[in-house]
C-alpha cells in the first residue's frame, strides 16, 4: 500500500502512476477529493481528500496502514522576508513539515512490525541551498532534509529507509504555467509588485548550473523523472538517508 501526498498533478500523479503500475494499492492525497479521483479511479486506486495543513486531520486513519509513504504536496509563496504573512509561513511549514512528520509518525509501528517500509520525501534543489524571498519554502525543505535523514537513521536498522530527492525545476503547477494560484504560483507572484518571479529572471540572464557548478541540461524536468530517480537506487536495499540531487536525468544539481 502507497500513500502519495499532493497526488492530483504533476509528481504526485506521476508516482501514482508509476507504483499502479508496479502492482501498488495507491491512495492519492490531495486538497480537493475531485482532484485526487481524477488520478486514483483510472488506476483503481483509493482518493483522498484532506487539508494536511489542518492540525486535526486524521493522522492515522490516512497512515497508519501503509506500506510506502510519498511526502509530496506543497506549495509556492515569494515574498521579501520583512514582507512574508506569518499566515503564509505558518501554513507551508504545516503542510511541508509537519504534516510529513505526522504521517510517518502514523505509520512507522506497521512498518517495523513488518520490517519494512519506504519514505520517499520529495525535497527540491531549495532543500540544499536557498533563494531569495522564498524563506518559508526553504525553510520547509531544509527541515524536510533534515527529518529524513533522523527517520532513516532511526528506521534503518528496523528495515524502514527513508530517502529525499532533490528536483531542480520540474513542470509541475507551482514550477510551471499550469494551475497558477494567486500567492502561491512563483511565476503569479512576483516581488514588490513585479509579476516575474526573480528565478525566472534570473534563467534567461545566465546558463543553467548544478550546484557544482556544471550544467544541469535539460529544464525543467518531467515529473515522472523525479519518481525514476528512487526507482534506480532501490536495488540497494540498505541505502538510507540518501539525498538524490536530480536535474534533467543526470541527477546532477
Amino acid at each position: 500500500k502507497v500513500l502519495i501526498t499532493g497526488g492530483a498533478s504533476g509528481i504526485g500523479a506521476a508516482c501514482a502512476a508509476a507504483f499502479a503500475a508496479a502492482g501498488a494499492t495507491v491512495t492519492v492525497a490531495d486538497l480537493t477529493a475531485q482532484g485526487a479521483r481524477k488520478v486514483a479511479e483510472p488506476l483503481g486506486g483509493i482518493a483522498v481528500g484532506v487539508d494536511l495543513a489542518d492540525p486535526s486531520f486524521d493522522a492515522a486513519a490516512l497512515a497508519a496502514d501503509m506500506d510506502v509513504i510519498v511526502n509530496n504536496a506543497g506549495i509556492q509563496h515569494v515574498s521579501p522576508v520583512e514582507d512574508f504573512p506569518e499566515e503564509k509561513f505558518r501554513l507551508i511549514l504545516a503542510l511541508m513539515l509537519e504534516a510529513p512528520f505526522r504521517l510517518v509518525r502514523a505509520a512507522l509501528p506497521h512498518m517495523y512490525a513488518g520490517q519494512w517500509g519506504r519514505i520517499v520525501n520529495i525535497s527540491s534543489v531549495h532543500g540544499l541551498r536557498a533563494s531569495a524571498f522564498k524563506s518559508a519554502y526553504v525553510a520547509a525543505k531544509h527541515g524536510l532534509e533534515g527529518l529524513s535523514k533522523t527517520i532513516a537513521l532511526e528506521g534503518g536498522p528496523r528495515g524502514v529507509t527513508s530517502n529525499t530527492i532533490c528536483p531542480a525545476y520540474v513542470r509541475t503547477p507551482p514550477g510551471g504555467k499550469a494551475g497558477r494560484r494567486p500567492g502561491t504560483s512563483p511565476r503569479h507572484r512576483g516581488i514588490r509588485g513585479d509579476r516575474e518571479d526573480h528565478a525566472h529572471r534570473a534563467r534567461r540572464q545566465a546558463p543553467h548550473r548544478a550546484l557544482g557548478g556544471g550544467r544541469t541540461g535539460r529544464l525543467p524536468v518531467q515529473p515522472s523523472d523525479v519518481l525514476r530517480e528512487w526507482l534506480v537506487l532501490q536495488p540497494r536495499r540498505r541505502l538510507v538517508g540518501k539525498v538524490t540531487r536530480l536535474a534533467a536525468l543526470s541527477g546532477a544539481a
